[in-house]
């Protein structure tokens, strides 16, 4: 008879346990967190995360690291990223207590107009080819984060990319599979055959791959400085490559290039204070979730419950209404940030939602009165960053200029071509950027440094993780683990215009029930494999003074510190 209520008692422990796990999304961790003193680097390639972590012992700070990284993933994953991409950051000094943020994306070419684009009766943007690049800004954001926070000189920071691309290194396994799917669309344009691939194909897991053209350029950087790029032999071979592939990006474009130091702008969320850059990125996106989200009682609600991923849903759809109408340059457009993250017009989006029935079209937005790569590291001097850098649509445009090594990235597909939209393309301006870092402080101390990268996916994902570290009480590597919804067919600052409600897209772990429930509320639900982000996180736990590190397994990263 002992035995018998002995083992009811485990069998109800053992429910209560799942229970509790279902709330939370326990079970989903693929390993424990990385824990260390010193300093820790974050990102999507182990051998780039051992890179920025010899920066860092070598005496370096966290921006130091940071780009020394970069570059690595540059060369090793140009399926995301490179020096013919864009970048963002958002830099906690520890010297000032206080955030910056740079904005460091490129700007359309000024000698190509919107009415070119109607004279070749295009209603969108191409994806690939000469007319979608914009000029890159990586190299210029290196410099201006250096010149601000850095301590080595650049020629040590980029010397270990360097010798990786001349010495070789191993391609990793799903960095390959993404490279594989590249090459068969892209190596029709000149100059992408020749600088990534082997005999014509790309590199397969565990091959070795060099790139001693992309040395070089780095060679020169680390010599000459960012102006080799923007004005000196780089400058003059891009824009000698576009005019050949009649492209309109010209050595004046690049030549006057300058990045943006801004201030991040914050919303508060049940006492964390989560931080993004303004547009031309999507930020906000996430602070406007969150701020819908703040409305209702997801602890309660639980992970994974119909109710919570209904709510989510539904204000995702709101915002991205927000974000299809309003974000853009706002050097050429009235962006009403402090409106679009207030309390009071979320508290408006979250009337609109009901509690029973997914919206197939969300009425026009009115105001009262308006493929990526992300590293965070952190220091022994409490400097963190948060850093994201991409070339749009995996490796971008094609157009890769003549023995440099890099291809140019294609964000000006995300212009729109309607004549008054705040995003329509103009000569001189910053396309919508879909790449965001993340900040979280708490009563103004350092937090969080985080990001999710993937397209339309990063702003859902950014709020996801906030919900699960603040909501659903995981840890560092579960909030990133726990299985994400990605919602599609939202309307588009492109000019597209969600009328069927979209796709929500879910990721194994939910359960047949709460889909069922879902359907029921009116959500058209599929599944995929991909496309649910890449997070890495770094957290500061200042009661014991030590740094906390995550990489999720959606990826082939490595978080690692000393």
């Amino acid at each position: 008879m002992n035995k018998l209520i002995t083992l009811f008692f485990i069998l109800l422990l053992t429910t209560a346990i799942v229970a509790q796990d279902r709330l939370t999304g326990r079970q989903f961790a693929t390993r424990s967190e990385v824990i260390a003193q010193h300093g820790m680097v974050a990102s999507s390639q182990p051998l780039c995360t051992q890179v920025g972590l010899d920066i860092l012992k070598a005496g370096g700070s966290a921006i130091d690291a940071a780009i020394a990284t970069n570059a690595c993933l540059g060369l090793m994953e140009p399926t995301g990223n490179g020096i013919g991409g864009d970048i963002f950051a958002i830099v906690w000094d520890a010297q000032s207590q206080k955030l910056h943020g740079l904005n460091g994306s490129g700007r359309s070419p000024k000698s190509l107009s919107l009415e070119y684009f109607k004279e070749a009766g295009l209603s969108k943007i191409p994806a690939h080819g000469p007319l979608p690049v914009s000029v890159p800004g990586a190299v210029d954001g290196w410099f201006e984060l250096h010149k601000k926070f850095g301590k080595l000189p650049m020629s040590q920071i980029l010397q270990p990319t360097i010798d990786y691309a001349n010495n070789g290194f191993p391609v990793s396994e799903l960095i390959a599979y993404y490279w594989g799917r590249s090459v068969p669309f892209l190596s029709k344009y000149p100059g992408f055959k020749e600088t990534y691939t082997i005999n014509g194909k790309a590199p397969k897991k565990g091959e070795v791959f060099k790139n001693p053209d992309l040395a070089n350029t780095l060679s020169i950087l680390a010599k000459d400085g960012r102006d080799a790029f923007y004005k000196g032999s780089i400058a003059k071979t891009i824009a000698a490559y576009m005019k050949a592939q009649g492209g309109f990006i010209t050595y004046d474009d690049l030549a006057t290039h300058t990045s943006t130091w801004i201030d991040p702008v914050s919303t508060n969320y049940r006492g964390y204070d989560v931080w993004e850059l303004p547009p031309n990125g999507q930020g906000i996106a996430a602070l406007q979730i969150l701020n819908i989200m703040e409305n209702y009682d997801v602890r309660t609600m639980g992970f994974g419950s119909a109710d919570y991923m209904h709510y989510f849903t539904e204000a995702k759809k709101l915002v991205f209404e927000d974000r299809a109408k309003y974000y853009a340059d706002m050097d050429f457009a009235d962006v009403p940030v402090r409106e679009l993250i207030s309390k009071s017009y979320a508290k408006t989006h979250a009337s609109k939602i009901s509690p029973d029935r997914a919206a197939r079209r969300i009425d026009e937005p009115k105001l009262k009165d308006g493929d990526t790569i992300y590293l965070t590291v952190s220091d022994k001097d409490g400097n963190m960053i948060s850093l994201i850098q991409s070339n749009y649509r995996g490796m971008g445009s094609g157009m890769t200029p003549t023995g440099l090594g890099f291809i140019l990235q294609d964000r000006g597909e995300l212009f729109s071509l309607e004549p008054g939209h705040r995003n329509v393309y103009e000569p001189g301006k910053r396309p919508f950027h879909t790449i965001i870092p993340a900040f979280i402080t708490k009563d103004g101390k350092p937090f969080v440094s985080f990001g999710l990268m993937g397209g339309g996916m990063q702003p859902q994902g950014h709020a996801q993780i906030v919900i699960n570290l603040v909501d659903f009480d995981m840890n560092l590597q579960e909030a990133g683990d726990a299985p994400r919804m990605l919602h599609t067919g939202s309307s588009q600052p492109t000019g597209e215009q969600m009328n069927d409600g979209g796709i929500l897209f879910l990721e194994s772990g939910f359960s047949r029930e709460v889909i069922r429930d879902m359907m029921k509320k009116g959500h058209n639900i599929d599944h995929r494999v991909g496309g649910f982000g890449g997070y890495q996180a770094i957290m500061w736990d200042d009661k014991n003074k030590t740094y906390y590190g995550a990489s999720e397994s959606r990826k082939d990263g490595q978080a690692a510190g000393y």
